[in-house]
């Protein structure tokens, strides 16, 4: 991996781990569903120019109802749900639940495919959720923890990335990963809208939920696509998909400097657990790797 390559991760990886800040600002401001309007709105907006520009309308065009389904799984759902979950996570825990989607990929690809899991993925679905319990098990075991309705909307959500994902591979095969994602948060922005205008909170947000939610839109959701797609581009999907690794890291680090967000040794033990499951779950630690080493 070339040092170009580096940055762009640990750039992407920073972007996306901010997501969680901003939406832990403007959340409580907006509400879930004008900020997700917001912010999908805004993102289709700093894509779709790309889109044009690369020829791809016309396949946006061919492929519009396919291309809906997966904005509603891939975006709609899932950021209206870490919207709601946000009013009442930190910023660094939820990234932290945010991990969790190469596990539910995993079982939605022996679900839908018929993928076969083997041993080191069991391994990392085991150790994953482990990792999942120890992180929320107080959010559920006692009083003091609160509710756990927002840890389960941010597990949904997480699932419903995953189920996005397999959906893209089964109907969006031969589309552009670029056209995919600026048509699926232009959709998106179309089926929040009725609900964001319904929502629009009659206390105008102040400066900073504002620059959060732009933020939003077009760091998190724009130039984070972009990005992306120049990594798979140049190092691969498996290469991209290690920025899963990074997102709670930094999302820890932007909630602990700029919201005040204690990082409790239950946090590090479960990060710590997801994140070895998530290497054993997409391969990023294989058996080879494991493998005893001579010489």
């Amino acid at each position: 991996m070339r040092r170009g390559d580096i940055a762009d991760l640990m750039l992407l990886a920073a972007l996306w781990g901010a997501s969680f800040l901003f939406i832990r600002v403007a959340a409580p401001q907006f509400g879930p569903f004008s900020l997700m309007g917001l912010r999908t709105g805004i993102g289709a907006l700093v894509l779709m120019p790309f889109v044009a520009r690369t020829g791809g309308m016309r396949e946006l065009r061919a492929n519009a109802w396919a291309i809906a389904w997966v904005g509603l799984l891939n975006a709609a759902l899932p950021f209206v749900l870490f919207g709601y979950a946000m009013l009442y996570l930190d910023a660094g825990f939820s990234s932290i639940l945010n991990a969790t989607v190469p596990f539910w990929g995993a079982l939605v690809a022996l679900a839908w495919f018929g993928e076969r899991l083997g041993v080191l993925r069991i391994a990392g679905l085991g150790v994953g959720f482990a990792g999942v319990l120890v992180l929320v098990w107080d959010r559920f075991g006692s009083p003091a923890g609160g509710s756990g309705l927002p840890v389960l909307a941010a597990l949904v959500a997480t699932l419903s990335y995953a189920v996005a994902a397999a959906a893209t591979k089964k109907r969006l095969e031969g589309v552009s990963a670029l056209t995919g994602a600026a048509g699926s948060q232009l959709f998106a922005a179309l089926m929040l809208a009725p609900f964001a205008i319904a929502s629009w909170p009659a206390q105008p947000a102040d400066a900073h939920g504002w620059l959060s939610a732009v933020l939003l839109g077009v760091l998190c959701t724009g130039l984070a696509y972009v990005l992306f797609f120049r990594l798979i581009a140049r190092i691969g999907s498996t290469g991209a998909i290690t920025v899963t690794f990074l997102i709670p890291v930094f999302g820890m680090l932007w909630g602990a400097l700029f919201l005040g967000e204690s990082l409790t040794l239950r946090m590090l033990a479960g990060t710590a657990a997801i994140l070895a499951g998530t290497a054993l779950t997409t391969g990023v630690v294989s058996r080879a790797w494991l493998a005893p080493r001579c010489g």
